[in-house]
């Protein structure tokens, strides 16, 4: 490994026409971003490669549209205007699969920018609070360009690198980008205890961010023996292992520890997971691979959309036509917790957008993508209640839908489903 005092020196490196991964959502190393970025004058046709990324993304700018161009394995704030205006594009995939993607070459890397704790007394680095795709993106590309940062948590898995697997470095001291959600509305505490109550003692529970996940947290307080195997996980889980609710004793598999991809949160969770061997960070492809999701008894998958139709179609990573988000892991769970003994696929999302408009539609918006599939959704939950799709036709999906939509959307439902469906009449 070779030290530099600046940033702009480590990144000397990257040449026109590469492709360059970015470390994943916390873990964005900013400073050689920013570095890689001012060095767009003398770059053309640079493609970046990257799951959802905290903080500033500088080289999504317009000015710098003919020296990088996006290539997102996740959409996310900083990075849909340039997706959106041509700048950038999405590549739809299972997160568990961004592994292969790098490993078999289908996108070979020519750098990684990552983020890692200072070196052990044996020389090894962790890459902290995101292994995810990042553990392959390092094994494969060709020079790893790392900010030393003691900030960053050591964490226990697969997210050790040693010195000499990394070309070139700096050292920084500066805080990990910080996300936090808020507190979850009385609306999203309705639909949180609808979940709750759906989830037995002994479950194994994935869940992403936001307020819906905290607000189904928040009612889990009274629950014995849960356990946590998921993509990710944020601050709403901390109260829950402190108070021995998430004990992960019931689990087949990792007995006793949490295991994710990446974590995303404050501080406090960034110091809870610091050398914590309870937490196990592992690649991907292995927390998002179907066949590792169902070893665990009662797997709770509790993930959100953008809409649901009457049959049941989901879409979630786009507002018609328009990138939002991403497919993620969400088919990954869902699949899995569907094939675990007693496992529970659970979309959860409020009845109406933001400016009340109904978020159980008729057909989903032209352009919008399906990310699970009418025959993988078994429970749709909004703050109106419970919807069990799993064996139902489509007349008793569509009746069963409009029961849980906004009650002053439901006419309007009732119909089109009556026109759409004979068996209704």
């Amino acid at each position: 490994m070779k030290l530099f005092d600046s940033a702009k020196d480590a990144v000397a490196t990257i040449q026109s026409n590469q492709r360059v991964f970015i470390h994943s959502v916390a873990a964005a190393p900013l400073e050689l971003i920013n570095a890689m970025t001012a060095r767009a004058p003398e770059l053309r046709n640079v493609e970046i490669v990257h799951l959802h990324t905290e903080g500033d993304a500088p080289y999504t700018r317009p000015e710098y549209k003919d020296s990088f161009f996006t290539n997102a394995l996740f959409v996310g704030s900083n990075t849909r205007a340039a997706i959106r205006e041509g700048r950038g594009d999405y590549i739809p995939v299972f997160l568990s699969e961004i592994p292969q993607l790098f490993r078999r070459s289908i996108l070979p890397l020519d750098v990684a920018l990552i983020t890692v704790s200072p070196p052990d007394k044996h020389g090894f680095c962790s890459l902290g609070t995101s292994v995810d795709v990042t553990r392959a993106a390092v094994q494969m590309a060709k020079y790893v360009i790392a900010q030393i940062n003691p900030k960053m948590p050591r964490t226990h898995g697969d997210g050790l690198i040693h010195i000499s697997e990394i070309n070139y470095a700096i050292h920084v001291d500066e805080p990990l980008h910080e996300f936090n959600p808020g507190l979850p509305s009385d609306k999203e505490m309705i639909i949180g205890q609808y979940v709750a109550d759906l989830i037995e003692d002994g479950s194994t529970l994935q869940m992403g961010i936001g307020t819906i996940p905290n607000a189904v947290l928040v009612a889990l307080k009274d629950h014995k023996n849960l356990g946590i195997h998921t993509e990710m996980f944020s601050d709403g889980v901390m109260p829950l292992l402190k108070s021995g609710v998430i004990n992960n004793k019931s689990k087949k598999i990792h007995l006793g520890k949490v295991v994710a991809g990446f974590v995303m949160g404050t501080q406090e969770l960034y110091d809870f997971i610091d050398d914590n061997p309870q937490i196990a960070m592992l690649d991907i492809a292995y927390v998002n691979d179907t066949a590792v999701i169902r070893r665990n008894p009662k797997v709770v998958a509790i993930n959100s959309a953008i809409e649901v139709d009457i049959t049941g179609q989901v879409c979630a990573d786009s507002i018609g036509q328009m990138m939002f988000s991403g497919v993620g892991g969400q088919m990954d769970f869902i699949r899995g917790a569907s094939l675990s003994e007693g496992g529970k696929p659970i979309i959860a999302l409020p009845s109406v957008t933001s400016k009340g408009l109904s978020r159980i539609v008729p057909y989903l918006k032209q352009g919008a993508g399906v990310v699970t599939t009418r025959a993988h959704v078994h429970y749709v939950v909004t703050e109106y209640g419970v919807a069990n799709l799993y064996g139902r036709n489509m007349n008793q999906r569509a009746k069963a839908l409009i029961d849980i939509a906004h009650p002053d959307h439901r006419e309007e439902l009732e119909k089109i489903a009556f026109e759409r469906f004979p068996s209704m009449r």
